[in-house]
């Protein structure tokens, strides 16, 4: 079977990530920064053979998505799947008000976040068991060609870990910066990472959320 080649990249920056907020499934729009990295990484993908783009169904990855359709005379194709883990009662809030309301607990994820579900929402389990057989589903329609795929930092890192035959514990030592692109190669038996976290020239830097915790304990 033909490898299918596949351009995993992460939304840019949304409003409010500069104070650090959790967003999972809320549907939360790109901040001005954010606009200008999605606008860099469609101009970085420029030039590759994609044939078809798709992201998570949250406004964030179907704008970030949009600049590598209108290129290619195509439409984003929403995939809700792919979607962010859902993170219950902490959405929107900074890991301080978090640490403030619910010491305990806080201690408890960040202790060791990959066996902890966030609360009244999802954890990475979850998020793989629906993830990846929907990437899956897509890689299927796309035997042999090059398709691109806008998603979420949590999602992507199941997806590259997945890739990679990396345990679940390890994710967060995959670095996905906003709006920066992996290049997978998925052949019919395994998956090869060609490209990992490629920032686009000219997109401005700016902190992913995950990057401002304290370091969490990793398997």
């Amino acid at each position: 079977m033909a490898s299918t080649w596949v351009y995993l990249a992460r939304h840019g920056e949304v409003l409010h990530a500069a104070e650090g907020r959790f967003f999972g499934h809320t549907d939360i729009a790109l901040s001005d920064v954010g606009q200008a990295q999605v606008t860099a990484l469609g101009e970085s993908l420029g030039g590759e053979p994609i044939e078809a783009v798709y992201s998570s169904d949250l406004l964030r990855a179907r704008t970030s998505a949009a600049p590598l359709a209108v290129a290619r005379g195509t439409d984003v194709v929403a995939v809700p799947p792919l979607r962010e883990m859902a993170m219950g009662r902490w959405e929107g809030l900074t890991f301080a008000e978090i640490r403030a309301r619910e010491p305990e607990l806080c201690a408890r994820w960040l202790a060791d976040p990959f066996a902890m579900p966030f609360p009244e929402g999802e954890g990475l389990a979850e998020l793989r068991a629906r993830a990846l057989p929907a990437l899956r589903s897509v890689i299927e329609r796309h035997v042999g060609r090059r398709i691109a795929v806008v998603a979420h930092g949590g999602t992507n890192r199941v997806i590259l870990a997945e890739a990679l035959g990396l345990p679940l514990g390890n994710i967060f030592r995959l670095a996905q910066d906003y709006a920066a692109w992996s290049l997978i190669e998925y052949r019919e038996n395994d998956a090869v990472v060609h490209i990992l976290n490629q920032r686009p020239p000219g997109a401005p830097v700016a902190p992913s959320v995950e990057s401002r915790l304290p370091r969490t304990r990793e398997a």
